[in-house]
């Protein structure tokens, strides 16, 4: 496996996922590492809404600041476990702020919560948005290529995501995946079913195998078999991870553009050294 390769994507949109972090000094060194992380020029940054809106002032106060800094700034919202008003609220805020793009998604039910509350689907979110704001908001959608662990079968799940395309959605952001072919053949489902929107891959670089295991084994995301083996196989050796970590994202990456997916969308999990590495490899930067 190779980690050189590649030929430029001058015109490639990419965009940044961050997590509204819990203290002060994880505020302090996210700034410096969207500092880093600008000079790949994103056409904006991203940041987490948690269940039920618990990090709703985290995460407003995190995307205020990535909004007075010059960038674009794109709060998720998540709809399961909200009220009509409480997304209303949020909306409004968001627009007397200037924000003019939102990643809405369905969420997860609160820890404790039986009933999901007045929204049972993102298709949901989508309208309300719509109907509240028309188009002052660009909209993000989720899409699986590996299909969401909660769907009862790909069809069903295709279905899902073809609503909520169709709700009002501008464009899509994938979870994380490793099998190009899965995103491929996903694009290709959901243009039979008519959806033409962007469909961009969601990018997630490697620093510790062991928790990315727990994290697919909790989300779903399919960690192919070879991919798992070599892993398991370099042990503790951080170093050798970390290498071929790279190689591995850097080659999907690489295959994802050159099949013609129109961005790249990173989590980066508040780290900049692997985005900036893989990017730098794509010659991105």
């Amino acid at each position: 496996m190779t980690s050189s390769l590649l030929t430029p994507h001058s015109s490639l949109n990419l965009s940044i996922e961050f997590f509204p972090p819990q203290t002060l000094e994880g505020v302090e060194k996210l700034r410096l590492v969207r500092e880093k992380l600008a000079v790949l020029k994103p056409e904006f940054f991203s940041v987490t809404f948690g269940a039920g809106g618990s990090t709703r002032e985290r995460t407003f106060s995190v995307i205020k600041e990535i909004a007075a800094e010059g960038y674009e700034a794109a709060p998720h919202l998540s709809c399961i476990g909200s009220t009509r008003e409480n997304i209303r609220e949020i909306l409004h805020e968001y627009k007397a702020a200037g924000i003019r793009r939102i990643v809405a998604l369905r969420g997860d039910l609160p820890s404790g919560m039986a009933e999901a509350g007045e929204f049972r689907y993102a298709n949901e979110l989508v309208e309300f948005i719509r109907a509240e704001t028309g188009d002052h908001f660009r909209l993000e959608v989720a899409a699986y290529p590996e299909w969401h662990p909660q769907a009862r079968n790909p069809r069903d799940d295709l279905a899902a995501f073809a609503k909520k395309a169709k709700a009002g959605a501008n464009s899509a952001i994938t979870q994380y995946f490793y099998n190009a072919d899965a995103y491929f053949h996903f694009v290709d489902e959901v243009r039979a079913l008519g959806v033409d929107i962007p469909i961009i891959p969601g990018i997630m670089p490697i620093a510790s195998f062991s928790k990315l295991a727990r994290f697919s084994d909790a989300c779903g995301a399919e960690l192919p078999r070879w991919m798992r083996r070599k892993f398991e196989g370099l042990g503790d050796d951080t170093d050798a991870i970390r290498a071929f970590g790279l190689d591995v994202v850097t080659e999907l990456c690489q295959r994802l553009l050159v099949g013609g997916a129109p961005g790249l969308h990173f989590y980066s999990m508040n780290q900049s050294a692997l985005v900036l590495e893989i990017c730098r490899r794509l010659q991105l930067s």
